[in-house]
């Protein structure tokens, strides 16, 4: 059974999957900073037919990518009679053309988002395609029955110019709460239909919803034995609406009192810090090293410690076994996408061979995000890709290292926020101090000086303690230290003699 533990905060908002007390996905999001899903009304900047591409204007700080196959009507890219590569970015959109867009890839490193003027909504048992006369049903749901059940209740229900994907927690679900769930996708198509006519681009004209609402959206359900989160207002906002909508769930949702951290209750915190290094220990006493670049991820599969009780041949085998076992665990975890190679310890029996793919692939079926195995290279290693959908996790928790041109990995601005608050909530609760003053790496100084003091302002208020922060080259880049914490008279006058030294 899985478990679902969510960690808000004033700046950073967390959610945790855990499945047998693991943890096996992690999403973390900024506040107002996610942009895949959001609708915008854009205008095309400028277009390039040797890429066969434009640049829109959505309203962000760089414009996004729309490529010909996302520009083209849904009608012409279904002709047998046509293909995209025929077609003529120039063709498709003009220079100061105003378009309805939707991200659907979130901006990586220096790239703009991409977006495509193909709308999709997803509700929680299905995916509305307002433009494509079409019904698809998810491959997991494989009882023909229930695939035949579902497929009469779409085409009873849907609009003859719109298209519908049946998800795969629409299996076994009852016709009425379907339809609601179609009905209600309708509407809101109409809804943006309507504010995409009126006012001028660049402007955003649908927000897709937060992390918290897609996470009860997509993960809550029978299948989930329970979901506890640390924020009260937002507790009752989702206990209300299960309890309309899945009454019989309502009891496996649970407050965490917030002021105690949530991550660390549930152990996650230790978890999420395995999670980020570059050696991942299995229980054999093997192990697999991944290494992360911007072309590609590589892993390399090692039988360490473990000597097997048999023979050299069962080791390897054993070692690989649970080698992809845990591979396709931190690929979900570390959300890692683009091309994977894996180098599994060599095996010269072809039954060996594909035993191990095959474990490989069933593992696979467990994440939403899709997956394709290429099979095996002439060099023995193991070819496969993930969809990049948002950003890998070491890039969300961490960024380049100033000092070593990015070869180091040094914590994130949006971390460090997130350790203060969690470092504030603690001394809130067992102690009487109303200020502190937090040692930090002086390379931190600029970012939270210019962006952040705001948010760091939203802290003090919340738990009615001063914070003094002491930027110092001495402390490692990957920590945060209290120097000193007491009453705010004593604490400012011991900040200004740091200050003056």
């Amino acid at each position: 059974m899985a478990e679902i533990i969510i960690d808000m905060g004033l700046n950073q908002n967390r959610v945790a999957i855990l499945e047998n007390g693991d943890l096996v996905e992690l999403y973390v999001e900024e506040e107002n900073k996610r942009l895949l899903g959001n609708i915008y009304k854009g205008r095309v900047v400028n277009v390039l037919p040797g890429m066969e591409a434009a640049f829109v204007d959505i309203g962000l700080d760089k414009n996004a990518f729309l490529y010909v196959k996302d520009a083209i009507s849904n009608d012409l890219l279904g002709s047998e009679d046509i293909s995209f590569k025929d077609i003529s970015i120039r063709d498709v959109v003009k220079p100061g053309q105003e378009l309805l867009v939707q991200v659907v890839k979130e901006p990586i490193g220096t790239k703009g988002p991409r977006i495509s003027t193909h709308i999709t909504l997803p509700g929680k048992y299905v995916v509305l395609m307002p433009e494509i006369n079409q019904i698809g049903i998810s491959r997991k749901i494989i009882e023909e029955e229930e695939r035949d059940r579902l497929k009469k209740i779409v085409e009873e229900n849907k609009p003859e110019n719109m298209g519908i994907i049946l998800r795969t927690a629409s299996a076994g679900v009852e016709e009425g709460l379907i339809i609601r769930d179609i009905e209600f996708l309708i509407k809101l198509y109409e809804k943006i239909k309507r504010e995409g006519k009126i006012g001028y681009a660049p402007r955003l004209i649908y927000k897709e919803l937060d992390l918290i609402d897609r996470v009860v959206r997509d993960y809550f359900g029978d299948d989930i034995q329970r979901l506890v989160i640390n924020d009260r207002e937002k507790y009752k906002n989702i206990t209300e609406l299960i309890d309309a909508t899945m009454p019989h769930l309502k009891s496996k949702i649970h407050y965490f009192d917030e002021c105690y951290d949530i991550f660390k209750h549930f152990g996650i915190e230790a978890m999420i810090k395995n999670a980020l290094e570059r050696k991942v220990w299995l229980k054999s006493g093997g192990y697999i090293v991944i290494d992360e670049t911007e072309a590609l991820t590589s892993i390399d599969v090692n039988t360490g410690k473990f000597v097997g009780s048999v023979n050299l041949k069962d080791t390897v085998l054993k070692t690989n076994i649970e080698a992809a076992k845990e591979i396709a665990k931190q690929l979900r975890l570390r959300n890692i996408g683009g091309i994977i190679i894996i180098d599994f310890i060599d095996m010269k029996n072809s039954e060996d061979i594909k035993y191990v793919i095959d474990c490989l692939e069933n593992e696979l079926k467990k994440d939403k995000v899709k997956t394709t195995i290429l099979g095996m290279t002439r060099l023995g290693l193991l070819e496969m890709t993930r969809k990049k959908d948002r950003k890998k996790l070491s890039s969300k928790l961490y960024k380049n290292c100033p000092h070593c041109e990015g070869k180091g990995k040094i914590i994130s601005d949006s971390s460090i926020l997130n350790l203060i608050e969690k470092e504030i909530k603690r001394i809130k609760i067992h102690t009487n101090s109303s200020a502190v003053i937090f040692d930090l790496n002086i390379s931190y100084k600029e970012t939270i000086d210019s962006k952040f003091e705001n948010n760091i302002k939203l802290i003090e208020d919340k738990f009615g303690i001063k914070i003094f922060i002491n930027y110092i080259d001495s402390i490692s880049l990957k920590e945060i230290k209290i120097r000193s914490m007491g009453k705010l008279e004593n604490i400012k006058v011991l900040f200004e003699n740091i200050k003056s030294k």
